[in-house]
């Protein structure tokens, strides 16, 4: 099968949930024998060299990256705001030059499939039914406007304002481009249910991220026990606002309790008033990890506090294969089918926050069985040979 995905930024290096999901996928797909091409945004927010990209990775499937700006304006924000009615997150994406490139490629290349990687890829599939007979597939990420929905929530004065009007938006446009494709692709059954209950009606499979259990390998040789630690895209509003709350409202009583734990705040990007905002007693600002896996490994209890976001949380998938024992939200644990003290802990205020850091921390037994468990759930659910081959089934039963 001859497979193309599209996606608005490079998925390599796999550094966030949206190139993880990407890549995996990539590479799931190539290991079953298939034909992969990527045609990528190459953004000034992601910029990726195409030199630096290794020849293995090369080597999985063909990369074609197109320079798209798609900076992040205030100025283009505020004056989105004032004269358009289109969601200044999807008009970012729209560019002539990429229309071109995906054109050419079409032209000269035929294709199978033609993986759209997220909502904003979705304004060309006018070109792409033009010039191809391909299947036209919509892999939801994510339910958009409630990312911007939950995010208006938990702010305040003009940004409340802003993100109110950025979620309508968001969500107009989400059902206007409802049923463009031919296929939809959600990545957890909770957004296929939302996408269906919003007017879809288009054949669904639900396809999770996966996981190579070949790269996740725990080893506790180098383990800090006990710490706690956060590991997360520092320029994402959802765990921006999820790690103020945590320092605010968790840690004084934390640190008062354990007052010899640290807690480490790691990720790419970090502004400098978040920065700042983490200069507290035993909070370590680490910044940008040389390996993710290895900085998880080192410690021991993971802290996902997130109140707004939508899809699934990859971070959290990933710090379970690791056997991690992980304290998260009710909205970090969505779309994937985990029991509360069975495969992490829950919980829905700073309180229930509290008890359950103090339960990991004092019941060594609680601590060993949830990271135990966690490990056997990712390796039965998770796989991502299996997941990417029960898409390609559901793909081969619609090919023209």
């Amino acid at each position: 099968m001859r497979i193309l995905q599209v996606t608005n930024k490079v998925p390599y290096p796999a550094k966030d949930g949206g190139a993880i999901a990407c890549m995996n996928l990539c590479v799931g797909f190539s290991q079953l024998g298939h034909q992969v091409t990527v045609l990528s945004m190459n953004t000034v927010k992601h910029y990726t060299n195409y030199k630096d990209i290794p020849e293995t990775v090369k080597n999985i499937a063909a990369f074609r990256l197109v320079d798209v700006p798609a900076r992040i304006s205030a100025l283009q924000a505020l004056l989105n705001l004032i004269f358009s009615k289109k969601p200044y997150n999807a008009v970012r994406f729209i560019s002539d030059n990429f229309s071109k490139e995906l054109e050419k490629l079409l032209l000269n290349e035929s294709f199978d499939i033609i993986q759209l990687e997220g909502l904003y890829l979705l304004p060309y599939i006018p070109v792409i039914r033009k010039n191809s007979k391909a299947l036209v597939v919509y892999r939801a990420h994510n339910i958009e406007h409630e990312i911007w929905q939950r995010s208006m929530k938990v702010s305040q004065g003009f940004r409340r304002f802003y993100l109110k009007n950025l979620s309508r938006r968001i969500q107009k446009f989400e059902l206007s481009m409802l049923n463009s494709y031919d296929l939809l692709v959600p990545i957890t059954a909770r957004d296929e249910s939302i996408l269906n209950n919003m007017g879809n009606k288009k054949p669904t499979h639900v396809s999770q991220t996966g996981i190579d259990a070949s790269v996740m390998i725990p080893n506790s040789k180098k383990l800090e026990h006990p710490t706690l630690f956060h590991l997360g895209s520092m320029e994402w509003a959802p765990n921006q606002e999820g790690l103020i709350w945590f320092v605010e409202k968790c840690w004084p009583a934390i640190h008062e309790k354990y007052p010899e734990i640290k807690f480490y705040v790691a990720g790419r990007n970090a502004p400098g008033w978040l920065q700042k905002r983490m200069e507290l007693p035993n909070v370590v600002f680490v910044g940008e990890v040389a390996d993710a896996y290895d900085f998880m490994n080192s410690k021991s209890v993971m802290i996902v506090p997130l109140f707004s976001g939508s899809g699934m949380r990859v971070k959290i998938i990933e710090g379970m294969a690791l056997g991690k024992s992980i304290v998260t939200t009710p909205i970090g644990a969505e779309g994937i089918d985990v029991q509360h003290r069975r495969h992490l802990l829950i919980a829905e205020n700073e309180t229930d926050f509290v008890q359950a850091v103090s339960d990991l921390l004092d019941d060594q037994d609680l601590f060993l069985e949830i990271g135990r468990n966690a490990i056997g759930f990712i390796h039965e659910n998770f796989d991502n040979l299996a997941t990417a081959g029960k898409l390609i089934d559901f793909y081969q039963q619609y090919i023209r």
